[in-house]
């Protein structure tokens, strides 16, 4: 979900979905299976079972296992035949980058002679701000897709599941034939895989959904799933059994919903298996979201507007993201990207978010608060996915991490008092609604009951070597007698090592230090300055020598004894907490479910900070939500925080009257800047953040569309022309009248006729809509249309000319400024061919045919009287309309205005030739 919880309490949370439902009796689209039941015992055993396929040995010693009856819930899932989870014949069908169908063996798969890898949230996480390329992180989300069949064929389900954030995200819906939502949903997830039911890919034909996203995802790995664990009751099950009681209620949205429910039973099933763990019976956060409550980007109009991308350099924060992101910890800056991709559509909700940035920037001691609190927080959502994580092995890399967890956790809480201190005396509705969240008893109760057992003073520090000791002394003295004698072991060991590091330096008089690192453990470390080796060379002794420099590092025989020994302390210092630990664990597992709100609260928080501190560096104003497009002195964000100085402004209208805007303009004036300016604000204020312009206003977008570039396409075999003409179909079969359309050139990759005819047919499909569209093009033909169409308009980009004094040269000052009208340049082609090494005679000479060419094919038409008093009529009710919707003026104000529209009105008919004929009374 990308609106958070406390932002539902206060809007009422819109849980409407897009397609139809689906009544019990209508599965046409799903095998009517029968219930899941494990294999029997005589199953082939040369296939591996899940809860054994990705066991492996390089894993360390093993630890006794830890009861089930230690955890407060839990549950298990009995073995299942790997070769039943993955087709034996077509499955795990993949596309090279050089698009030829490859196909990747699961384990159980006929010829897999090794098993899955085992794929688990990282624990390393380091406690540092979070750049915007951090974002673009490793991938590691798990979807599954399943389409229904026959009469419900298009009707989509997907889940999907992050391995470093314990959430099951849900989402059904009715696609088109061109699949454009399970595209754009899967571009927006980054996923490490997909899986897809083994009869989509069968006997390597493929579906048509199956065959778009392998060409789509070209380097995303695809595992084809028995049909049959694509069970609807199953994954109802699975719902009822891990989701968290706070989450309830989503059993109502989804009990319906056949292809989601199918779709999670396959994914959790899978994850089971390669994870080679479990997930705590009520922990999951479940969430279901319908397709109209975000406004839908397309992944090619992400990448023309590089949201989060850029385009030329991929590591580049010239970004959306970029410019926006001063986040501090991950769960901001994964909320962030989310919310740019897909903006929302609630006015209530925007406001809500505008309210709290207008609070954060006017309150200089929450801010800071807020920002220094917000700061010292871990990634919340990784430490939560491993916490309701129950391993099927303990194993002590297990158990060191299992310790690690549960210091993290600690320091997790310990941080709860400062926030919900910093939040105690807001205002704003959503704060005031995270600060009740944060007042939660149980943050406190899991503390207390932490305490019991850890060390006050265990928290979590950088160092492998701090961390190591932290983990060691981690539990409070005197809670197991056993772990208290194996950590005075260790203590001795470890005392034992430094004296002998001390006699070492002592009898070769060499200034040696202990060290210690995770890959060598304890060793010695010695710097040269002004020391004198004896005889030039270290003693014989010292074995393992490394050098840089001056720096010296190596250990020795009895060192390495003694490492040995203080390893099987440790591991036994390891064993012994881990036990104490899981029993903890199952005393506070009922209440651990509070993190899903303090999860939801800090990365909220963060995201909102981090567009308020973005207010702070440049000059932005808060928008407002009309029907009317308006932003008075706009300015390009990203290039505002390139060029580090201010960009050239412009101002745009469109409203209804007048929703279709041709422009015009030389190469390099600016359209295309211009037009992602428009569409990089739109989805700014659609996000809840504030806008480079001195004044905006918009109407709410439900899609975003763009058709920006002219290039060829090597992969798909495109040609620059085919690759415009599949743009543009997406756009026409996908666009709606509430839809914001930038198309920026169009027809160029064919001939001039060709090129005007295509252009002038998609305008006039365009024009009969409601959606505000933005046409950059350089067929000055297309002006026309102004004529034919009350709400079309002209603008272009002015350019000047000067004459130098000395040479008579002419040469072009581009203005950047958009004015109203046609462009009356006239062969600027031509001049931005001057400016290359073209020789003169060239352009002289094209100059002449240009010219030539212009005087036989344009034609000026000027529209006739009548069709100006209809446009002038039209203008003048649409902006009355406007006034009706959305004037806030007061009376004497609104008198004004109207007056200004009476002499607009009046003006126009006497350019049309009609005498003025508004006689009314003043009042």
């Amino acid at each position: 979900m990308f609106r958070s919880s406390a932002e539902e309490v206060t809007t009422g949370g819109d849980t409407s979905e897009c397609g139809p439902t689906w009544s019990p009796t209508d599965r046409s689209g799903l095998n009517e299976t029968t219930s899941y039941a494990p294999p029997s015992a005589s199953s082939d055993s040369s296939h591996q079972s899940l809860d054994e396929g990705s066991t492996s040995s390089s894993r360390g010693p093993t630890l006794p296992r830890v009861t089930a009856g230690q955890f407060h819930h839990s549950f298990t899932l009995g073995n299942t035949n790997a070769s039943l989870l993955a087709s034996t014949s077509d499955s795990s069908s993949l596309r090279s980058r050089g698009g030829t169908p490859r196909f990747r063996r699961t384990p159980g798969s006929a010829g897999a002679s090794h098993t899955h890898p085992v794929q688990t949230p990282l624990t390393d996480r380091t406690a540092t701000s979070c750049s915007s390329a951090t974002t673009t992180s490793v991938a590691s989300v798990i979807v599954a897709v399943v389409e229904g069949r026959g009469l419900a064929r298009g009707e989509i389900g997907m889940a999907s599941l992050n391995l470093k954030c314990p959430e099951l995200v849900l989402s059904q819906f009715a696609d088109t034939g061109t699949y454009a939502k399970v595209v754009t949903k899967i571009h927006i997830l980054l996923p490490l895989e997909i899986l897809m039911p083994d009869t989509a890919s069968e006997k390597g034909k493929g579906t048509k959904l199956f065959n778009l996203i392998t060409e789509n995802f070209p380097g995303v790995s695809f595992t084809a799933i028995q049909r049959k664990y694509f069970n609807e009751r199953k994954g109802l099950e699975y719902i009822q059994q891990l989701c968290a009681p706070e989450f309830g209620t989503v059993l109502m949205e989804v009990q319906a919903k056949y292809y989601c429910l199918a779709a999670a039973a396959a994914l959790l099933k899978y994850l089971e298996f390669i994870q080679n763990s479990v997930y705590a019976a009520k922990s999951l956060k479940v969430s279901f979201t319908g397709s109209e409550q975000t406004a839908m980007i397309d992944s090619a109009s992400a990448t023309n507007l590089e949201l989060v991308v850029n385009s030329r350099d991929h590591r580049s924060e010239h970004t959306l993201l970029g410019v926006l992101n001063h986040t501090k910890t991950p769960g901001g800056a994964r909320r962030l990207r989310s919310n740019i991709l897909e903006p929302l559509v609630d006015v209530d909700t925007i406001n809500i978010r505008m309210d709290t940035i207008q609070e954060l920037l006017r309150d200089e001691e929450l801010f800071f608060g807020l920002k220094n609190a917000i700061g010292h927080f871990l990634d919340i959502d990784q430490l939560l996915s491993v916490l309701v994580q129950i391993p099927k092995q303990e194993t002590v890399q297990v158990a060191e991490a299992k310790i690690t967890h549960v210091i993290q956790l600690k320091h997790t809480l310990d941080l709860v008092p400062r926030l919900r201190m910093v939040l105690k005396n807001c205002n704003t509705a959503l704060l005031k609604a995270y600060s009740t969240s944060l007042e939660d008893t149980r943050f406190d109760l899991i503390l207390e009951q932490i305490k019991t057992v850890i060390n006050d003073d265990s928290t979590y520090l950088k160092g492998s070597l701090n961390m190591r000791t932290q983990k060691c002394y981690a539990v409070r003295p005197n809670v197991n007698e056993f772990l208290d004698i194996a950590r005075r072991a260790y203590t001795e060991i470890v005392d034992d090592i430094a004296g002998l590091v001390n006699q070492m330096g002592e009898k070769y008089g060499l200034p040696m230090r202990t060290s210690f690192s995770t890959a060598r453990g304890f060793f010695i470390q010695m710097k040269l300055e002004g020391a004198v080796l004896p005889e030039g060379k270290l003693p014989s002794e010292f074995i393992k020598v490394t050098k840089h420099k001056n720096n010296y590092g190596f250990t020795t025989a009895d060192l390495m004894k003694m490492n040995d020994r203080c390893d099987e302390a440790l591991r036994e210092i390891f064993h012994m907490s881990y036990v104490v630990i899981c029993q903890l664990l199952s005393t506070v597992h009922e209440h651990i479910h509070c993190l899903y709100k303090l999860s939801d609260a800090v990365s909220m928080l963060d995201m909102l900070l981090s567009l308020a501190n973005a207010c702070t560096i440049s000059d932005y104003v808060r928008p407002e939500f009309t029907d009317t497009l308006a932003i008075k002195q706009g300015r390009h964000p990203i290039l505002e925080r390139i060029a580090g100085q201010q960009p050239v402004s412009n101002n745009s209208y469109i409203s209804e009257g007048s929703n279709f805007v041709i422009i015009t303009g030389p190469n390099m004036s600016g359209k295309s800047t211009y037009l992602k300016q428009v569409a990089l604000c739109q989805v700014m204020a659609q996000i809840g953040s504030f806008v480079p312009a001195e004044y905006a206003s918009f109407r709410v977008a439900d899609q975003i569309f763009t058709r920006i570039g002219v290039d060829d396409d090597f992969e798909t075999n495109c040609s620059t022309f085919m690759l415009e003409m599949k743009e543009i179909s997406y756009i026409i079969h996908n666009v709606s009248d509430r839809s914001l359309i930038i198309i920026d050139e169009l027809g160029r990759g064919t001939s001039a006729e060709e090129g005007i005819g295509i252009c002038h047919s998609v305008c006039e499909f365009l024009l009969s809509l409601k959606a505000f569209t933005l046409f950059a093009t350089h067929f000055l033909e297309l002006c026309q249309l102004e004529s034919l169409y009350p709400n079309v308009e002209n603008q272009h980009m002015e350019v000047q000319h000067t004459r130098s004094g000395d040479t008579g040269t002419e040469s072009v000052v581009y203005t950047y400024l958009l004015n109203r009208g046609c462009s009356e340049e006239r062969h600027y082609g031509l001049r931005v061919a001057e400016m290359t090494a073209l020789p003169s005679r060239l352009i002289q000479e094209a100059t002449i045919i240009a010219s030539s060419v212009s005087q036989q094919l344009l034609t000026k038409h000027h529209s006739d009287l009548e069709t100006q008093r209809q446009r002038a009529v039209y203008h003048l009710a649409t902006r009355l309309l406007q006034a009706a919707r959305n004037s806030r003026l007061d009376p004497d104000s609104l008198r004004m205005y109207l007056k200004g529209l009476r002499k607009q009105y009046e003006a126009e008919l006497q350019a049309a030739g009609q005498p003025a004929s508004m006689d009314t009374e003043e009042e």
